[in-house]
């Protein structure tokens, strides 16, 4: 019983064995998982798709050759599921190249959940891909 309590207390005190949830507020995002769900849809029956890549040089994200760059917009949101504290989110901003390149030394050796929400020509995507960085 004793080690029972040490163990509940060990790991409710302790930052190392935090135990966050993934998504803050979770009752908002599942208000509006039908609009999500539509937006994987239209990613889904893209005949090209965005490919995310593990480069030398960070991750590349390369959206499909007929894709005017300059019209596609949204975020690249990377979710670090062992530390919250290492998420961040970047900006699609394509100029004339259709590659968008997270550069290495942002990111930590691990798994990474990627989830990149973008538009084209009015119309709204949504992709979600786990990768593994070295």
């Amino acid at each position: 019983m004793t080690f029972i309590l040490y163990f509940v207390f060990t790991v409710q005190s302790e930052s190392k064995y935090d135990n966050e949830l993934v998504v803050e507020e979770y009752y908002k995002h599942d208000a509006h998982f039908g609009e999500e769900m539509t937006r994987i849809e239209n990613a889904t029956n893209l005949a090209q798709k965005p490919i995310i890549n593990t480069v030398s040089s960070g991750i590349e994200i390369v959206f499909p050759e007929d894709f005017i760059a300059k019209d596609v917009t949204g975020k690249v949101s990377l979710y670090r599921p062992s530390n919250k504290k290492l998420d961040f989110e970047v900006p699609i901003s394509l100029s004339n190249a259709t590659t968008l390149l997270i550069p290495k030394k942002s990111l930590a050796g691990g798994r990474w959940d990627i989830n990149m929400e973008w538009q084209y020509k009015g119309k709204s995507y949504l992709s979600k891909e786990t990768i593994y960085f070295n």
